[in-house]
């Protein structure tokens, strides 16, 4: 399974452990991977996604999963996510629309 945020993309990175007598060995550093159920308002559902802590405190910042995905570029986000928002954007001009009709 790969070590990569489902939202935001984020991957391994890669540095050295320095010794105290400066030698250098290859590391890596995995994010923080959680895996978590967010509640989609407009596709009224639970999404299951593996998501890094920084993702989530930035999720909850703006107010819930669609929210962060509406309001964060295509460019920053992973295409699990980018699927995701092109879902919620069929919902919501699916919703519109009915508003539009009803009234």
């Amino acid at each position: 399974m790969a070590k990569r945020c489902q939202l935001t993309g984020t991957g391994p990175q890669f540095g050295h452990n320095v010794s105290h007598s400066n030698r250098k060995t290859h590391r890596r550093f995995d994010p923080n991977l959680q895996r978590v159920t967010l509640y989609s308002d407009l596709l009224r559902r639970n999404v299951g996604l593996r998501v890094t802590t920084r993702a989530l405190r930035s999720v909850s910042r703006l107010g819930g999963l669609d929210a962060f995905l509406l309001r964060t570029g295509d460019q920053n986000l992973a295409p699990e996510a980018q699927r995701l928002k092109r879902q919620l954007k069929r919902a919501l001009a699916g919703s519109s629309r009915r508003a539009a009709t009803a009234s």
